[in-house]
């Protein structure tokens, strides 16, 4: 930063052309530094004047001609050029029609177009008018082709110049060294894997907490869900025949479907930023594509942790749920886990496909799926033809709703209407213990309480070894 006169901005967001924050000039010298991280022998910039008033683009070239002074090689496109930034270039090269034209020292070029008959004006700019002059003008068939010949005629005078056969000459003559000198493209090795985690968690959690939407998105909006489902239903009743079974199911279907898909929303609105910017980093060399995949899935799980928290303390006892301070922990803990599976399930599928929106669709519809075969509220899975049945055992949506289903309904103790011979033989009363609706839903789920905890956290791992493998190889296509 203190080489770019950076150090004053460190501080300040850069922003965007939409709001404010550094200037154009500091943006692009922003640009700049981002590549001097690795502190390269040869920087190719194309056009890094374009776009910027006068007096910017004069400190970008300035800045560019000083850092060729410090032992680096810069190669640099440009774009209408002042007249003052001639002599800060110690060679200049004309291409036109992917021809070279000329290629020498500001002072050559003179000599050289000087020889040519085609001296630069008094008070023009030799930029300009030398560009004019090796441009084909396509306006009409005549000048075309004139103007076509005047570029043939400077590039065979160039070719037969002392300039030219200078350069071929040193050319030939280091071919022929019997050691080349070393021009390595990094001057220092890297910092190590786990420093560079570090400074990208660092950078992620920064930019979301600047960002005070996105924090409030993340924290609230399981909380907005629950919210909706308190003003639905109030409080859930141990009166079979006001709904204390299908109450309790609906609840806990929603609980199901509802957190990964928040998840999902949170990867999809604010993980594709990040993507594109680790893959024009990760390009430069600067780090590798997992590792900011990593990155966002530790700062991640903080946020995670108090969203669920508090969409839980409020949910669990406002409406009524078992009331013990250990089930509420289980009930916390079982739907951390869909919410931050969904998450990391999107961030697998963006490492695959680029467009958000169809990520969307493909980790909606397979949580969906789930949901309608593992969960078993739907249709009881042990009903189900065997292919659904295989298939539910991989679906997170199994283990979760087993979990919930039996930390809501273990040791509950229904009423159902008034003890009479006319209530003994209602539908709904065969039901009267939570039990009988768990060993008729889920048989055996109370014995595979933490066995079910188990598996269902496993998902969390199996997903971000996923993520990694697919970013690497994200990493490898894009750098072919």
């Amino acid at each position: 930063m203190a080489e770019l006169s950076l150090s004053h901005v460190a501080d300040r967001l850069i922003g965007n052309y939409n709001f404010g924050g550094i200037s154009s000039g500091e943006r692009r010298r922003v640009s700049i530094a981002a590549q001097l991280l690795q502190d390269p022998k040869v920087m190719m910039f194309d056009e890094p004047t374009t776009g910027l008033d006068c007096l910017t683009a004069n400190q970008i070239v300035i800045l560019l001609a000083e850092l060729a002074r410090r032992d680096r090689i810069v190669i640099v496109t440009i774009h209408q050029p002042r007249s003052e930034l001639f002599q800060h270039f110690d060679k200049i090269a004309i291409l036109t029609y992917g021809e070279l034209v000329f290629c020498g020292t500001p002072a050559e070029m003179l000599d050289f177009f000087n020889g040519c008959g085609y001296p630069c004006p008094e008070h023009s700019n030799p930029f300009d008018f030398y560009m004019d002059l090796t441009s084909v003008d396509t306006q009409s068939k005549e000048r075309e082709i004139e103007t076509y010949k005047r570029v043939q005629m400077l590039e065979s005078a160039y070719k037969k110049s002392d300039i030219y056969r200078k350069t071929l000459d040193n050319i030939e003559r280091t071919k022929h060294l019997k050691t080349l000198p070393m021009i390595p493209f990094k001057t220092k090795d890297p910092p190590g894997a786990l420093s560079k985690l570090w400074v990208l968690l660092r950078r992620v959690t920064r930019n979301l907490l600047r960002n005070k939407q996105a924090v409030i998105m993340r924290l609230v909006q399981n909380l907005i869900m629950g919210l909706f489902l308190i003003f639905f239903l109030l409080r859930v009743q141990n009166e079979v025949l006001k709904g204390a079974v299908q109450d309790r199911v609906g609840l806990l279907y929603q609980f199901l479907g509802a957190t990964p898909y928040t998840g999902m929303l949170n990867a999809v609105t604010l993980f594709p930023v990040l993507r594109t910017v680790s893959d024009q980093e990760s390009q430069d060399g600067l780090y590798q594509k997992w590792q900011m995949l990593l990155a966002y899935v530790l700062h991640v799980l903080p946020f995670s942790i108090m969203a669920t928290l508090l969409f839980s303390s409020v949910s669990y006892w406002t409406l009524g749920l078992y009331p013990e301070v250990a089930r509420f922990g289980y009930f916390s803990a079982a739907l951390l886990a869909p919410h931050l599976i969904g998450e990391f399930l999107t961030l697998v599928v963006l490492g695959m496909i680029q467009n958000p929106n169809i990520a969307n669709s493909v980790v909606a519809l397979l949580s969906i799926a789930g949901v309608l075969v593992g969960s078993g509220f739907l249709r009881n899975t042990e009903e189900m033809p065997i292919p659904f049945k295989i298939f539910s055992y991989f679906t997170f949506q199994k283990f979760c709703s087993e979990i919930l289903v039996v930390n809501e309904f273990y040791g509950l103790n229904f009423t159902c209407g008034r003890l009479n011979d006319s209530m003994m033989y209602h539908p709904l009363c065969t039901i009267t213990q939570g039990i009988q609706f768990i060993e008729r839903t889920c048989p055996g789920a109370t014995a595979r309480f933490t066995k079910n905890f188990v598996i269902l956290y496993s998902f969390i791992p199996v997903l971000v070894i996923l993520g990694i493998i697919v970013f690497k190889i994200r990493d490898y296509f894009i750098s072919r």
